[in-house]
């Protein structure tokens, strides 16, 4: 169709993919001195075309090198809604992120499914993302990530992140995100209609920008976690962007955090 995650007992250093955990004490990943690949998937429940993106998604870490440094998000658009089925997980902002993405990639039109690699369209996502993510990791990172997370007595989760780019790039976001694996919807109407669709790295809370001042830029943020999220499934993601292209000069993930 076509239409801008933690849990570890120790600081982990040349981190970027999630990693599972078991308990919850001093949640704090780090960055590490080459890039991670940040996937951004953009897809809808009411499009026919979505489901085998969803499914490249969730396969990503699998079907790449076992040393890949990848960091996916599911971001669900709303766009699609109109044809009779209403995405659950779709948010606005999502729509506006993919929008100002394709313009910053000399793109007029935005479409489903619609992927992009640290910022960079990816037209032909089939064959292609082992070889983006391969030369991505293969560059220095230009920004340093610290992100802390720590549980409330409030069903609400702590994130704390600190970020300091190469040279000083004053030019810079910080966005930091929750999503959720494991989701299934049983769609009654539309073009997916009577299927059972499978989702995974979705987006479920989403802070950002944050400009950065000086190169940095700090933010302790409380977000809600609904009882009808599943913690165990839930992931705490942080990345740096270029404010005027969208590159991503970091992006680091893990999961555990939000565990009871």
């Amino acid at each position: 169709m076509i239409a801008r995650p933690l849990l570890l007992s120790t600081l982990l250093a040349a981190l970027a993919a999630a990693l599972p955990v078991e308990t919850l004490a001093g949640c704090t990943v780090q960055s590490g001195p080459n890039t991670a690949a940040l996937v951004e998937l953009y897809t809808s429940e009411g499009c026919s075309s979505c489901p085998p993106a969803d499914k490249q998604l969730s396969r990503l870490r699998q079907s790449l090198d076992a040393n890949a440094m990848v960091v996916p998000l599911s971001l669900h658009v709303g766009y699609w809604d109109y044809i009779g089925w209403k995405d659950p997980f779709a948010q606005q902002v999502f729509t506006e992120r993919q929008r100002w993405l394709a313009q910053a990639n000399g793109q007029g039109t935005v479409y489903t499914p619609h992927f992009f690699v640290s910022g960079t369209e990816l037209q032909t996502w089939r064959g292609s993302l082992r070889d983006e993510v391969r030369k991505l990791n293969a560059k220095p990172a230009e920004a340093q990530i610290r992100v802390e997370a720590s549980l409330s007595a409030s069903d609400s989760i702590t994130l704390s992140a600190d970020v300091t780019t190469r040279n000083g790039n004053d030019r810079a976001d910080l966005y930091l995100a929750v999503t959720e694996s494991g989701l299934k919807s049983n769609v009654a109407r539309g073009e997916n209609s009577g299927a059972t669709l499978a989702h995974d790295h979705v987006v479920r809370a989403w802070i950002g920008p944050i400009p950065l001042t000086g190169g940095k830029a700090t933010l302790r943020r409380d977000v809600a976690l609904p009882a009808s999220w599943n913690r165990a499934q839930l992931e705490v993601i942080a990345f740096v962007e270029d404010a005027r292209s969208g590159r991503i000069l970091q992006a680091v993930g893990a999961q555990g955090c939000a565990r009871s």
